[in-house]
């Protein structure tokens, strides 16, 4: 029996056979959404374009959204959407599930969205103010210190 399982999917694939599990779609990953879910997908989607330039793509299980890096992505669930929102800050909402620190200067948000009318303020805002971030902070590497040069320590002398 020649072939191997691809370590990513667990799928085995035949010798000779092409396979790229990270090929995937928008549409692929949506297909199989509720009608809730499928109109509370679209309804993020278009609030996200609406922001501005980016790109939006799907990535293994996801779908990303983009600037020069992802300021968040959706993974479709069977119930839920999962969405993971990249800011500054951890969010105390009732809204978030869960806050891990992904950087110095960055943390995700994660937040279940089951129905349409979720997708409002105040998610509507936090996702705005990730596709912000960037700018914010290379103006914020931009700016010089305030910092004051340390003083040197005094040294005590010994008698």
């Amino acid at each position: 029996m020649a072939g191997r399982e691809c370590y990513h999917c667990k799928q085995w694939i035949e010798e000779g056979e092409a396979h790229d599990c990270w090929t995937t779609t928008e549409a692929a990953l949506t297909g199989q959404l509720s009608d809730d879910l499928r109109d509370a997908w679209e309804r993020v989607r278009e609030t996200a374009a609406a922001f501005g330039d980016q790109r939006i793509y799907a990535s293994g299980t996801a779908i990303m959204f983009s600037r020069d890096s992802c300021y968040f992505f959706v993974r479709p669930r069977r119930s839920f959407l999962e969405v993971c929102v990249f800011l500054g800050r951890a969010v105390r909402a009732p809204q978030v599930r869960r806050v891990e620190r992904k950087s110095a200067s960055k943390l995700v948000n994660i937040v279940q969205i089951r129905h349409r009318d979720e997708v409002e303020r105040p998610f509507t805002d936090w996702l705005q103010e990730a596709y912000e971030l960037p700018d914010k902070l290379a103006a914020r590497k931009s700016t010089p210190s305030r910092r004051k040069t340390p003083k040197a320590k005094r040294v005590r002398s010994r008698r």
